[in-house]
Protein backbone atom coordinates (compact mmCIF):
# COMPACT_ATOMS: atom_id res chain seq x y z
CA UNK A 1 0.00 0.00 0.00
CA UNK A 2 1.49 3.77 -1.40
CA UNK A 3 1.21 6.35 1.50
CA UNK A 4 1.66 9.30 -1.66
CA UNK A 5 -0.22 11.39 -0.72
CA UNK A 6 -0.38 15.68 -0.90
CA UNK A 7 2.18 17.19 2.18
CA UNK A 8 2.69 20.66 3.33
CA UNK A 9 5.87 21.57 4.82
CA UNK A 10 6.99 24.87 6.31
CA UNK A 11 10.44 25.52 5.67
CA UNK A 12 11.95 28.82 7.60
CA UNK A 13 14.76 30.31 6.21
CA UNK A 14 17.44 32.72 6.33
CA UNK A 15 16.46 35.24 3.63
CA UNK A 16 19.55 35.15 1.47
CA UNK A 17 20.41 34.54 -2.48
CA UNK A 18 20.13 31.11 -3.51
CA UNK A 19 18.23 29.71 -0.46
CA UNK A 20 15.32 29.34 -3.08
CA UNK A 21 17.20 27.63 -5.84
CA UNK A 22 18.99 24.90 -3.07
CA UNK A 23 15.38 24.23 -1.45
CA UNK A 24 13.78 23.61 -5.01
CA UNK A 25 17.06 21.66 -6.28
CA UNK A 26 16.54 18.72 -3.19
CA UNK A 27 13.14 17.94 -4.62
CA UNK A 28 14.07 17.97 -7.98
CA UNK A 29 17.20 16.01 -7.36
CA UNK A 30 15.05 13.37 -6.31
CA UNK A 31 12.19 13.42 -9.09
CA UNK A 32 9.87 15.01 -7.07
CA UNK A 33 7.52 17.61 -8.68
CA UNK A 34 6.26 20.73 -6.30
CA UNK A 35 2.82 20.92 -6.56
CA UNK A 36 2.94 24.63 -4.51
CA UNK A 37 5.64 26.83 -3.49
CA UNK A 38 4.97 30.11 -1.89
CA UNK A 39 7.54 32.41 0.00
CA UNK A 40 7.60 35.53 1.65
CA UNK A 41 9.07 37.38 4.88
CA UNK A 42 8.11 36.29 8.17
CA UNK A 43 7.63 38.34 11.32
CA UNK A 44 11.62 38.46 12.17
CA UNK A 45 13.40 40.54 9.53
CA UNK A 46 15.53 38.49 8.04
CA UNK A 47 13.63 35.43 7.88
CA UNK A 48 11.62 33.61 4.91
CA UNK A 49 8.73 31.21 5.04
CA UNK A 50 8.54 28.63 2.32
CA UNK A 51 5.46 26.90 2.34
CA UNK A 52 6.34 23.55 0.05
CA UNK A 53 3.08 21.06 -1.07
CA UNK A 54 4.51 17.75 -2.43
CA UNK A 55 2.61 14.75 -3.87
CA UNK A 56 5.39 11.83 -2.55
CA UNK A 57 5.76 8.70 -0.15
CA UNK A 58 6.45 9.51 3.64
CA UNK A 59 9.86 7.56 3.07
CA UNK A 60 11.32 9.71 0.12
CA UNK A 61 10.19 12.67 1.98
CA UNK A 62 11.74 11.73 5.09
CA UNK A 63 14.89 11.96 3.24
CA UNK A 64 14.62 15.36 1.68
CA UNK A 65 13.60 16.87 5.39
CA UNK A 66 17.03 15.26 6.42
CA UNK A 67 18.75 17.24 3.41
CA UNK A 68 16.85 20.49 4.04
CA UNK A 69 17.62 20.15 7.64
CA UNK A 70 21.52 20.28 6.27
CA UNK A 71 21.57 23.25 4.54
CA UNK A 72 23.44 25.78 6.05
CA UNK A 73 20.56 28.44 5.96
CA UNK A 74 17.89 26.26 6.65
CA UNK A 75 16.07 27.06 10.26
CA UNK A 76 13.92 24.69 10.97
CA UNK A 77 11.10 22.15 8.67
CA UNK A 78 7.94 21.24 10.05
CA UNK A 79 5.19 19.14 8.13
CA UNK A 80 1.83 20.27 8.78
CA UNK A 81 -0.86 17.97 9.24
CA UNK A 82 -4.34 18.44 7.55
CA UNK A 83 -6.49 18.61 10.80
CA UNK A 84 -3.78 20.59 12.84
CA UNK A 85 -3.23 23.78 10.45
CA UNK A 86 -4.76 26.59 8.70
CA UNK A 87 -4.34 26.37 5.07
CA UNK A 88 -4.87 29.10 2.64
CA UNK A 89 -4.48 30.54 -0.57
CA UNK A 90 -5.41 33.63 -3.16
CA UNK A 91 -7.19 32.95 -6.95
CA UNK A 92 -7.79 36.00 -9.60
CA UNK A 93 -9.81 34.84 -11.88
CA UNK A 94 -10.82 36.96 -14.89
CA UNK A 95 -14.09 35.41 -16.33
CA UNK A 96 -16.54 35.86 -19.40
CA UNK A 97 -19.56 37.67 -17.82
CA UNK A 98 -21.24 38.94 -21.11
CA UNK A 99 -25.48 39.71 -21.07
CA UNK A 100 -27.13 37.24 -18.62
CA UNK A 101 -24.07 35.47 -17.92
CA UNK A 102 -22.92 38.09 -16.18
CA UNK A 103 -25.45 37.93 -13.20
CA UNK A 104 -24.59 34.01 -12.65
CA UNK A 105 -20.97 34.76 -12.33
CA UNK A 106 -22.13 37.69 -9.41
CA UNK A 107 -24.60 35.30 -8.27
CA UNK A 108 -21.17 32.40 -7.71
CA UNK A 109 -19.05 35.34 -6.52
CA UNK A 110 -21.93 35.98 -3.70
CA UNK A 111 -21.96 32.05 -2.70
CA UNK A 112 -18.77 31.88 -2.27
CA UNK A 113 -18.19 34.88 -0.77
CA UNK A 114 -15.19 36.49 -3.16
CA UNK A 115 -14.89 40.10 -3.99
CA UNK A 116 -15.30 41.31 -7.30
CA UNK A 117 -11.96 43.42 -8.39
CA UNK A 118 -12.53 44.79 -11.73
CA UNK A 119 -15.85 44.60 -14.41
CA UNK A 120 -15.50 45.62 -17.74
CA UNK A 121 -17.91 45.14 -20.76
CA UNK A 122 -17.02 41.55 -21.13
CA UNK A 123 -15.30 40.45 -18.12
CA UNK A 124 -15.42 40.34 -14.43
CA UNK A 125 -11.92 40.03 -12.46
CA UNK A 126 -12.66 38.44 -9.04
CA UNK A 127 -10.18 37.38 -6.28
CA UNK A 128 -10.86 34.60 -4.31
CA UNK A 129 -9.31 33.25 -1.28
CA UNK A 130 -9.67 29.86 0.84
CA UNK A 131 -8.54 26.83 0.94
CA UNK A 132 -7.90 24.69 -2.08
CA UNK A 133 -10.68 22.72 -2.27
CA UNK A 134 -12.85 25.86 -1.94
CA UNK A 135 -10.89 27.75 -4.68
CA UNK A 136 -10.86 24.55 -6.86
CA UNK A 137 -14.97 24.36 -7.02
CA UNK A 138 -15.11 27.66 -7.50
CA UNK A 139 -13.01 27.92 -10.47
CA UNK A 140 -15.29 24.23 -11.59
CA UNK A 141 -17.86 26.34 -11.61
CA UNK A 142 -16.15 29.49 -13.64
CA UNK A 143 -15.19 27.21 -16.32
CA UNK A 144 -18.56 27.11 -18.08
CA UNK A 145 -19.00 31.03 -18.40
CA UNK A 146 -14.70 30.86 -19.69
CA UNK A 147 -11.95 31.73 -17.66
CA UNK A 148 -9.94 34.04 -19.72
CA UNK A 149 -6.98 34.23 -17.15
CA UNK A 150 -6.38 32.57 -14.00
CA UNK A 151 -3.58 32.74 -11.33
CA UNK A 152 -2.89 31.54 -7.96
CA UNK A 153 -0.50 32.08 -5.06
CA UNK A 154 -0.20 28.61 -4.02
CA UNK A 155 -0.90 27.39 -0.44
CA UNK A 156 0.45 28.85 2.76
CA UNK A 157 -0.37 27.31 5.89
CA UNK A 158 0.24 27.52 9.92
CA UNK A 159 0.13 25.11 12.41
CA UNK A 160 -2.89 25.73 14.63
CA UNK A 161 -2.49 26.60 18.40
CA UNK A 162 -0.22 28.90 20.40
CA UNK A 163 3.28 28.28 19.24
CA UNK A 164 5.16 29.19 16.19
CA UNK A 165 7.13 27.44 14.11
CA UNK A 166 10.27 27.55 16.06
CA UNK A 167 8.60 26.06 19.26
CA UNK A 168 7.01 23.12 17.08
CA UNK A 169 8.14 19.57 17.33
CA UNK A 170 7.94 18.11 13.73
CA UNK A 171 6.31 14.77 12.39
CA UNK A 172 8.36 12.30 10.77
CA UNK A 173 8.32 8.44 10.29
CA UNK A 174 11.01 6.35 12.62
CA UNK A 175 12.90 3.38 11.10
CA UNK A 176 9.90 0.87 12.47
CA UNK A 177 6.67 3.18 12.45
CA UNK A 178 5.74 6.71 13.18
CA UNK A 179 7.45 9.11 15.73
CA UNK A 180 8.15 12.75 16.60
CA UNK A 181 11.02 14.63 16.79
CA UNK A 182 11.97 17.99 15.99
CA UNK A 183 13.12 19.10 12.40
CA UNK A 184 16.24 21.69 13.11
CA UNK A 185 19.35 22.80 10.75
CA UNK A 186 22.33 22.33 12.32
CA UNK A 187 23.44 25.52 10.60
CA UNK A 188 21.66 28.10 12.56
Amino acid sequence: MSAQGLHTLSVLVEDKPGVLTRVAGLFAARGFNIDSLAVGPTEEPGLSRMTIVVNVEKKPLEQVTKQLNRLINVIKVLEHEPAEAVERELALIKVRAEGDARARVLEICEVFRVRVLDVTHRTITIEGTGTPEKLEALTELLRDFGIVELARTGRVALARGDRGIRERTGRRLAAGGEGTSEWTSGGV
